[in-house]
């Protein structure tokens, strides 16, 4: 038998496809319509799907009846933009300041000043100055002692020693003496490597050593820095009952400390000693000052006050290494019989009388010169 296959509308199909559907019974009326509406519904369930999105768009959204209509060409926008300020004026102002102005390194940072503009001036002075000449100090104070050294040679005593011995410096304030002495060395020899590492052992010995050399300067400049203060605050108890300068002092400046043969006389310690001591002092200060300030950053909210720090602490101690270096040279090989004074605490007779002849003379009552009578009383 034929086997009949219904369809929803038989005469669309054409005549030997209607072989299937012959003697089949009509459908009816109602489901004729339902089926219709079936079809329609599948129409409009593919335009959906296919259609564009912008003409869906289009057909669906109105504009509100008050709405101004615009021809397709964009037209420009309305004035200013952009502010009545330049972005110069604007960053300027968030700054505090402007970079181009070295009056902002003193002037007081504007309420609302998001950053500063220090920055730059404090980077051009450490980068292009500080760290490009300040080696050039000390190394200029060692040309200048080994060229004196081999032209005038270290100072003789004119008489030789003598044998006999004045005390000079007590044990505690020898100990105070080299305890600095040491802890300025090692901060010395740290802190340059912190400041030259770059530029004069990365380029010959590696970044790898160099960076090795600098983090191991950092970490022992950190812990030698309190000791400096502490090794600062010892030298001056010890020894700043005799370094008051006096009038007597004015000889030893216009004779130039005797560097050209003339005698000067000198009291425990000469105006150059005293000089160095009150160096020490004040410099020193400033240095332990500004390297706690390094240490604890958030002791200030102002970030020129650490730029500050940075300048202050290498230009303090780059001046007190270069001064030490002839400090070094007088106190060892530069002058015969001065080391004796902080090794054993006393020195020879001979060298109190060339050297210190007021001091002398109120140790032992006589006249440091032969031309004076003796029993004279000594300077006050």
């Amino acid at each position: 038998m034929r086997q009949r296959l219904p369809f929803i509308f038989p005469e669309i199909l054409p005549p030997e496809a209607r072989f299937f559907c012959e003697k089949s019974p009509p459908p009816p009326v109602g489901a004729r319509t339902a089926r219709l509406f079936a079809l329609l519904a599948l129409l409009a369930t593919l335009i959906c799907t296919l259609a564009p999105a912008p003409l869906l768009a289009q057909s669906s959204v109105r504009p509100p009846g008050a709405a101004a209509s615009f021809p397709d060409a964009p037209e420009p926008g309305p004035a200013n933009t952009l502010g009545t300020r330049s972005d110069a004026e604007i960053w300027d102002m968030i700054r505090g300041g402007s970079p181009r102005d070295p009056g902002v390194i003193f002037a007081p940072t504007p309420e609302g000043a998001l950053m500063t503009t220090t920055g730059q001036q404090w980077r051009v002075l450490r980068e292009r100055y500080i760290r490009k000449y300040a080696g050039w100090a000390p190394l200029g104070v060692i040309v200048l002692l080994v060229l004196h050294h081999l032209i005038r040679g270290p100072m003789r005593l004119k008489e030789g020693r003598s044998g006999k011995t004045l005390p000079r410096f007590t044990l505690t304030a020898r100990v105070a003496h080299w305890f600095m002495a040491v802890v300025f060395i090692l901060l010395a020899i740290s802190g340059l490597i912190i400041l030259l590492g770059r530029p004069l052992i990365a380029p010959y010995l590696g970044r790898e050593i160099n960076a090795v050399l600098t983090s191991a300067a950092m970490q022992g400049h950190n812990l030698f820095g309190p000791l400096f203060i502490l090794a600062l605050l010892w030298m001056f108890v010890k020894f700043v009952a005799g370094n008051f300068f006096h009038p007597h002092d004015l000889k030893w400046i216009f004779r130039l400390g005797g560097l050209f043969g003339h005698h000067v006389s000198s009291r425990k310690f000469n105006f150059g000693e005293k000089t160095w001591f009150w160096m020490v002092m004040l410099v020193g200060a400033v240095i332990a000052a500004s390297g706690v300030l390094m240490l604890f950053p958030w002791l200030t909210d102002d970030l020129r006050f650490l730029q500050l720090a940075t300048v202050l602490h290498v230009l303090g101690a780059v001046l007190l290494i270069s001064v030490a270096l002839g400090h070094i040279y007088v106190g060892t090989i530069g002058m015969e019989g001065s080391l004796d004074s902080m090794l054993k605490g006393e020195v020879d007779e001979n060298w109190a009388k060339e050297h210190h002849d007021i001091w002398y003379e109120q140790m032992t009552g006589k006249p440091a010169r032969a031309d004076e009578p003796e029993g004279e009383e000594a300077a006050p």
